[in-house]
This record gives structure tokens, sequence and C-alpha cells, in this order.
């Protein structure tokens, strides 16, 4: 029994003994985190077989900087577009704390309802954009819509602005800002005719008109926008910069920081991810992909005066790439239905009728971008850089007094505006107000404001300080040589082809034109007795000269060809003359140049001026020369005239003459192709 009682204890004891885990000593971590039993029992190398608590901290450090560095590189290379993410989100704010969260997203499942103060502010801010937006896009439509019928009715080969409008007299065409490439249209059918190898100075807004068609042989030109297509708002050099009707600035003050425009409406915002996507496939040149994905979102949202806009600027870039008037007109038309649609923003209404004016003045369409613009400044009247496109559009119509009064409304408000100190200095140099002139013009080009660094601005400020005798004028010339406006400072000449030979005085074998100059000379009495009997007996002048290129004295001119055409009836009064030269296309039919005779009498002194263009050589042929007193100044090289020979010299470089005679000098003067230009040149080379 007892044994029994022992073995069932016994047996007790060693259940017990398995249920009891024994009990280790807790493990003791010295100062350099190793087991204290770890390190007895392996002899003091225990510290290499664990993770040691150093070796957590130093990869801790690692992934800390690594996050660290990763952060600065997206934001410093610009990896996440932080606005356009929040933007996305924000059209989602449903709720109007400013972000979207949960709770934008129970308002937007019908779980919650909208704040009532949100819904509330929401209705003022759209009845207050209505009330701005809608009455003066209504004013737009009453001022463009006649000017649409006028395009689109004008007729054939005529400029649509002409439509309905008084034919000017020659005086008051000679006074405008008409156009210094004479293409009736800077349409893409008719740049196709001046793309050669030309390099006419990209040309912002300048006026020049001061200078009449007679100056076109001995001055530069009267003040007309680039027509020519690299040179247009708009293309390259715009393009490479951004769109400008993409990054409209702030116009609020001249030369602002760029500010991003806002395109979208409330609505609009929902659909940005579509908007996106075809404008992606325009910035891409995927225009006609572009044009189909605009069109389906018109159909799809006919309100939506971004859908709209971006359709116009899609059938812009399919016009540029077609080449193509009529797609231009499309956009055009595009253009100003986005205008007037309900609940345009500002921002998309500026950039939308900026780029219509544009467009319309590459189409030769004077007098309808001149309406666009006048309604921009009537919406934006604070804009101080639409009111100078505004200037710039009068001095194209050939209204310098309207375009006076523009640039001195900027000046009032804006005194240091570059832009317009250099247009006002020109139009009072056109005025004859010569030093009056020139601290508008100097102080506009130091601004070094945008659109007035141009060859013409130095040139004429050059002019206006030789006028007045200070050799100051030289120094602008350098500048404007080394700013690559002129060849050199003494060849100033603006509308160029590149490398060909440049050299003041020619002789007739330099030329090649042996045979025309032989004509000349051998028939140059019967040229003079011509010249005599369509003089005015009692003035012994022709027609005066107008070019305000005297500073005093009598000069006139009777012009026979003129841009390659005959100048009305005037060879009827000398048929003989006429008749020696019609065999000679390289003078009849230059059309940068003239023929005619051009008398001076005594006591005339003709200002130091350059020709337009390095296209041509001039030659005079002297028929009257008297003795002494007449001479001419080609550069630093001063010749005189003989009766029978022929003087010959590149005009695009300066040029002054004296004429201290008793009696008057009659010579005969003929513009000729320089030699070197090819034949398609000669006949795809737009006319001055």
């Amino acid at each position: 029994m007892e044994e029994t009682v022992m073995e069932e204890l016994i047996c007790e004891e060693a259940i017990l003994a398995e249920e009891i885990p024994e009990v280790k000593p807790a493990a003791v971590v010295n100062k350099n985190g190793v087991k204290a039993e770890a390190a007895i029992a392996s002899g003091g190398g225990g510290a290499a077989s664990g993770f040691s608590g150093t070796k957590i901290f130093t990869w801790f450090m690692v992934l800390a900087l690594l996050g660290v560095w990763s952060s600065v590189a997206v934001v410093w290379l610009e990896l996440v577009d932080y606005d356009n993410v929040i933007g996305k989100l924000s059209a989602y704010d449903a709720d109007g704390d400013g972000d979207f969260d949960v709770e934008d997203a129970k308002v937007l499942l019908g779980v919650k309802e909208r704040p009532v103060s949100l819904v509330q502010r929401e209705a003022k801010e759209e009845s207050a954009v209505e009330e701005q937006t809608e009455p003066i896009v209504e004013e737009v439509i009453q001022t463009t819509e006649g000017t649409e019928e006028d395009e689109q009715q004008a007729p054939e080969g005529e400029s649509p602005d002409a439509v309905g409008t008084p034919a000017k007299s020659e005086d008051a065409t000679e006074e405008a800002f008409e156009g210094i490439l004479a293409v009736e249209a800077g349409s893409f059918e008719a740049e196709a005719a001046v793309q050669v190898e030309e390099t006419a100075v990209p040309l912002p807004p300048i006026s020049d008109d001061f200078i009449p068609d007679d100056s076109r042989d001995e001055a530069t030109q009267p003040y007309e926008e680039s027509k020519q297509f690299t040179d247009r708002p708009g293309s390259q050099e715009t393009r490479e910069a951004g769109n400008a009707e993409d990054q409209p600035e702030d116009m609020l003050k001249y030369k602002d920081k760029k500010k991003k425009p806002k395109l979208l409406n409330t609505f609009e915002k929902t659909i940005k991810t579509e908007i996106d996507a075809a404008e992606k496939l325009r910035k891409k040149g995927k225009v006609e992909e572009a044009v189909l994905a605009f069109d389906t979102l018109v159909q799809q949202y006919p309100q939506s005066p971004r859908c709209r806009y971006g359709k116009a600027l899609a059938e812009d870039d399919l016009a540029e790439k077609m080449r193509s008037n009529d797609m231009l007109q499309k956009a055009l038309i595009t253009y100003k239905e986005a205008s007037e649609l309900p609940n345009a923003t500002p921002d998309l209404i500026k950039a939308t009728l900026k780029k219509r004016a544009e467009r319309q003045q590459f189409l030769g369409r004077m007098r309808g971008a001149l309406a666009t613009l006048e309604k921009l400044v009537q919406i934006f009247p604070e804009d101080v850089a639409l009111k100078n496109d505004l200037g710039v559009a009068h001095l194209l119509i050939g209204d310098n007094k309207s375009a006076k009064r523009v640039y001195e409304e900027v000046l009032a408000i804006a005194p240091s505006n570059g832009f317009a100190k250099v247009h006002y200095g020109f139009i009072l140099k056109s005025e004859n107000k010569i030093a009056e002139s020139i601290p508008f013009l100097r102080d506009g080009l130091e601004s070094g404001d945008p659109g007035t660094d141009d060859g013409r601005f130095y040139f004429h400020l050059g002019d206006a300080l030789q006028r007045m005798g200070d050799d100051s004028a030289y120094k602008w010339y350098e500048r404007g040589h080394q700013r690559g406006h002129f060849a050199s400072v003494w060849q100033r000449s603006l509308y160029n082809v590149d490398g060909l030979k440049a050299q003041p005085w020619w002789t007739p074998k330099d030329t090649g034109y042996m045979d025309l100059v032989k004509t000349l000379e051998r028939n140059w009495r019967t040229i003079r007795d011509e010249a005599l009997s369509v003089m005015d007996k009692t003035t012994g002048l022709f027609v005066p000269e107008e070019e305000n290129l005297r500073e005093k004295g009598e000069w006139g001119q009777f012009t026979l060809w003129q841009q390659g055409k005959k100048a009305g009836e005037s060879c009827h009064s000398v048929p003989k003359t006429c008749g020696l030269l019609e065999r000679y296309p390289e003078a009849t039919g230059c059309k940068r140049g003239q023929i005619k005779f051009s008398v001076m009498q005594p006591g005339t002194h003709v200002w130091p001026h350059t020709g337009p263009t390095n296209c041509r050589l001039r030659m005079h042929l002297g028929l009257v020369i008297p003795k002494t007193g007449c001479k001419i100044r080609c550069t630093n090289d001063t010749r005189a005239w003989e009766e029978g020979k022929v003087l010959i010299f590149d005009d695009s470089f300066e040029h002054e003459v004296w004429q201290d005679a008793d009696s008057y000098r009659l010579i005969f003067i003929v513009d000729v192709w320089h030699p070197e230009l090819t034949q398609y040149q000669r006949q795809t080379l737009s006319p001055i």
C-alpha cells in the first residue's frame, strides 16, 4: 500500500516537472549591445552571431537618407506635377474644404449633402461670372459679325478689308504704314512666293510712314508687321517658348511675371482629362487627330468654350500644315464662336481674341484685326500690352493719328513702357519732329523691353541723330550691327538675302550687265531729250520728291517702272526710253527697284540714308550735269556724275547727295537685280 502511494506521488512530481518549463536567467546586454550569456558561450565571438543593434541603427539611417534624397529629387527634377495633381483633385472638392477626402467622396456618392454655404457661394460666383462675361461677349459679336461677312465676301484678288472702304488718295497711301513686302495679303498662297533664302529681320510692330512710295529707291521702307510665315506671331518663335494662347501673360502691368491662365470654367474642370488628351495630340503635331478629337468634344459639350478654343487651335495648326487659307478661315470662325460662348473665363476670352487678331493680320485683314483688338481693349482696359497691339493695328492701316493717341494713353499710365516709347518716337519722326523723337527712340531701345530690339528702331534713331549733327548716330548703328540687324555700320538695309557680294561701288564688268550699260550710254541724248520734254518748264521739276530725305532744296522724280511693273501711263510720254529698256528684264523686272528720272535743283542736300534691300544695284546715267558742285558719297568714297556715263553703286550702303551748282542736275536712275540672285529668287522675292 505504502509502495503504491509512493509510486503515485513520484508520477505526479514527474508530470509537474514536465509542465513547468525551466526558467533561465535574463540575458544581460553589455555596453556594446552584446548579450553577456552569448559572449560567455562563444568565448567573446558571440557578437558576430546575432543581428546587432548597431547594424539596425545603420540600416535605419541609410533608409532615412534615401527617403530624403528621393524627396529632393522629386521636387528638384519636378518628377511630379503637384499643381496638376492638386488641380485634378480640387475638381472633386465637393465640400469646399480645399482638398479631396472621405467627406468629399460621401458627398459625391450621395451619402452626404453639400454644405449650404458652399452652394450659396458657388451660385454667387456663377452669377458674377455671367454678369461680367456675357454682356462683353455680346459686344464682341456685334463688332465682329460684320467683319466676318466682309472677310468672306471680299472679291477675288482683293483684300477683304478693302470691301466698303473708300480708296485712299495717292498722298494718303504714301503717308500710310503700308506693307514693305508688297503682297496683297500675308496668306499661305502669297507667302509661298516669298519663302526663299531671304532673311528679312523678324519684324515686331514698328512705324515708318514718313517715307512714301518713291522712298523705296533711297530709304528704308514704311511700317508693316512682317507677313512672312516664319515671322508671324504665334509661329516658331512663339511656339518654342510655349504657345502664347496656352500661356498668356497677366498684362495688368507691363512686364509682369507670367501667370498661369485660367482657361477652364467650373464644369470644364470635370472633363479636363478629355480636354488634355485632345490637347496632347495637338502638341505632338497630330493635328488631324486633334481636330477630330476636339470636334467630338464640341459635339458632346457644345457649350464648352475651352473645347471650342481647342478646336480652333487645332484647325489653325492644320491650316499651317496644309498651307490652306480655307482651313485658316474655319479657325477664325471657331475662335469667334469660342469667345462668344457663355461662361468663358476672362483668360480664355483674351487668348482667343488675341489669337484671332493675329491670324486676321496674317491674312491681311487689317481692319478686321483692328476691330478685334478694339474690343479686347474695351474688355481689358488696364491691359497695356493690348493697347500697344492696338496702336500697331492703327499704324498698319495708316491711321497714325489714332496710333499716336493710343501710345500717349499708354505712356500716361506706364511712362517707362519701352514698346510704346519707340513707336511714339517713330510717329514723331514721321511728323518731322526730329529732335522730339530722339529721347523716345533712345529710351525705348535702352529699356530692352520686348518688341524694341528691331533694326528699324536703330536705323531711325541713328538717322534722327545724324540730322541733328550728333555723331553718336554711329554708336547706335554699331549697336544695331552687333545685334544682327545690319550687315555693317555702313550697310543698313533690313530686307536682305544672305551671301550676296557686298561692296559700295561697282563697275559694269562686276555686274555682268555690260549690254544694258552700253545701251544707256549710247542712247543717253535720246533719253535726255525725252526727260526734258516731260519736265515742268516753269519749275524745272517733275513730281516733287516727298520722301522727307532733303535737308533743303528741290528734288523731283518721274517714274517709269516700279516694283517690276510700268507706272501708269508714264511710258506714253517717253516711248523711246521705255522701248530701249523693254529687252532688259534685269531692270524692268526688278521688283525691288524703280526706273525713273531724277532732277535736283541748286542748293539741295539729301541726308545720309540707305535703301531697304541688298537685292538690287542702282545705276545713275548722267543726262544734264553741271561742271561743278554736284557729288554723291557712298560710304566714305565720294564721286561725281558725267553726262553720258553710268555710275553703279549698292544703295543698301549709306549714301548722301549734294547739289551746290548754279543749275539743275538731271539723271536717269535704273535699278537692276543683284547679279548673284538666282532666277528663282528673282521670281519669288516679294516686291519693294
